[in-house]
């Protein structure tokens, strides 16, 4: 079994080079001379593993594609340096073919595992693994998602959601630019679809500074048309001036009912 280097020397190692501008040459670099089996062990048997959904790749040479399409920032770079870490534990022939189920799952255990024997510190532990957890959760997207779905996505991401999406776009590798450009426009059209429900929620929960239980009860009505204009009212003070004190809020209402309520003239 090799020897794997010390914790300190082997985050300096892997940080230098994930931080490059181009750690492309570096990952090789690692790979080749059997460093990075000190490192991250995994790393090494990816090379091994073929992918048939990227066919002219082998896993390694995949993920040292995606690491290398990413931003410079170290959390991005770990995320795509070990999204498919859990490939080679997760194969199968049992479907038709060779398949890697759930390996996002089981890499993100291995993620958080080999992380900690680094000594990362454990914000960095959680959102790494968190990433490569999430990171095919875009799958299926092109098929066709509710707004129920959409949310999800966006909820179960959390602060990471700029970083996972800058990871999906990364994880494709394709030659045929046709292809990735499709994935790029789906990948658009998803960020503008959360951002849109995410503006709709908002709008959803400002809520007048008086509900309408108080406005009926002001006027000694049950309800019916004027009750939902005064709301209205309302809620266009709330969002052009905030909360009011209670007294100069009700003696607008009372102005506005005069000349809007059912009994004004």
């Amino acid at each position: 079994m090799t020897d794997l280097l010390p914790p300190d020397q082997a985050r300096e190692r892997l940080d230098t080079v994930l931080l490059a501008p181009d750690p492309t040459e570096g990952l090789w670099e690692l790979c080749d001379s059997g460093v990075a089996g000190r490192i991250v062990p995994e790393l090494p048997a990816l090379r091994l593993e073929q992918d048939p959904i990227h066919r002219h790749k082998d896993v390694l040479a995949h993920t040292i594609a995606v690491v290398s399409k990413t931003a410079p920032d170290l959390t991005l770079r770990m995320a795509a340096l070990f999204h498919d870490i859990g490939k080679p534990a997760t194969r199968s022939f049992e479907h038709g073919g060779v398949t890697f189920r759930h390996h996002e799952a089981v890499g993100a255990k291995m993620t958080k595992k080999r992380l900690r024997a680094l000594e990362y510190d454990v914000p960095m532990v959680k959102d790494v693994a968190e990433l490569v957890r999430l990171s095919g959760r875009f799958k299926g997207y092109g098929d066709g998602w509710s707004d129920a779905a959409v949310r999800r996505y966006a909820r179960e991401a959390g602060p990471l959601l700029g970083l996972l999406n800058q990871l999906v776009r990364s994880d494709c590798t394709t030659r045929n630019r046709a292809k990735e450009q499709k994935l790029h426009r789906l990948i658009d059209e998803l960020e503008t679809r959360i951002v849109d429900l995410a503006r709709e929620e908002a709008e959803k929960a400002v809520r007048p500074q008086l509900d309408g239980r108080a406005v009926m009860e002001r006027y000694g009505v049950s309800g019916g048309p004027a009750i939902g204009q005064a709301l209205k009212f309302l809620l266009s003070i709330k969002k052009d001036e905030g909360d009011l004190p209670t007294d100069e809020l009700e003696t607008r209402l009372d102005a506005w009912w005069s000349e809007n309520g059912p009994d004004a003239a």
